[in-house]
């Protein structure tokens, strides 16, 4: 499949994107290989909206979630890629040869903050659900369009539970996570307090809960926040 959509972009007037994640509940991500820089547009010459790095900032091999591919005049491909900057919602493009190979998941995650609830997906169906809790009124759990970039399991602080999920997802204010600014999904040390409105941004979920995700859940899965 992913032959077919390279020799379809290669064929096609840059720049032209085809799509890489989104379709059919399939979606494609790749670990980061060198630090480069992100582009506005697919080319070398566009202006720079950001660096992707090669680690995060909780010290894990970075990766990303691959939108779409297009090639540039000079026949160079190019993916576009969201950021991980505020505001939430940017992307950008990096040059293929700064990506590793493309991993599949074909799993979504839905937050729905109204709702106080996480539905994960498989091929379109939930095979997951759970109440969690979310930020504050001071402290909102952003909406829009992320994905998990990082799986941690090394908290000495029972307060994240036994397992924990990064996102690319940021926050304008404070939220309870080892950087601050990051949005987070991880179990907690007080599952009273669930179903709530209770972090400062990041998702909270009861620890049998969290590590049943964990079982479902790879890396590379996108996360709906609504």
């Amino acid at each position: 499949m992913i032959a077919a959509l390279l020799a379809a972009i290669a064929i096609a007037a840059p720049p032209t994107e085809v799509p890489l994640s989104g379709v059919d509940n399939l979606s494609r991500w790749a670990y980061v290989l060198e630090r480069t820089a992100v582009r506005e547009q697919p080319d070398s010459t566009a202006a720079s909206v950001g660096t992707l790095r090669v680690v995060t900032p909780e010290g894990e091999t970075n990766l990303v979630l691959a939108y779409a591919a297009a090639r540039d005049a000079n026949d160079r491909l190019w993916i576009r890629i969201p950021l991980s900057t505020l505001p939430n919602g940017q992307t950008g493009w990096v040059q293929r040869d700064a990506l590793g190979d493309f991993h599949r998941v074909r799993t979504h995650l839905m937050i729905d903050r109204r709702r106080l609830r996480a539905v994960l997906l498989r091929d379109g169906n939930p095979v997951f659900s759970t109440g969690i809790g979310v930020g504050r009124p001071r402290w909102p759990t952003p909406a829009g369009e992320f994905y998990i970039r990082v799986r941690l399991e090394h908290f000495t602080n029972p307060f994240y539970g036994p397992v924990a999920f990064g996102t690319n997802a940021r926050s304008p204010q404070l939220t309870d996570w080892p950087q601050g600014g990051i949005v987070g999904i991880h179990g907690t040390d007080t599952p009273q307090m669930l179903p709530g409105r209770v972090s400062h941004g990041c998702i909270r979920m009861r620890n049998a809960a969290i590590e049943r995700l964990a079982r479902l859940m790879p890396l590379g899965t996108p996360v709906s926040v609504t």
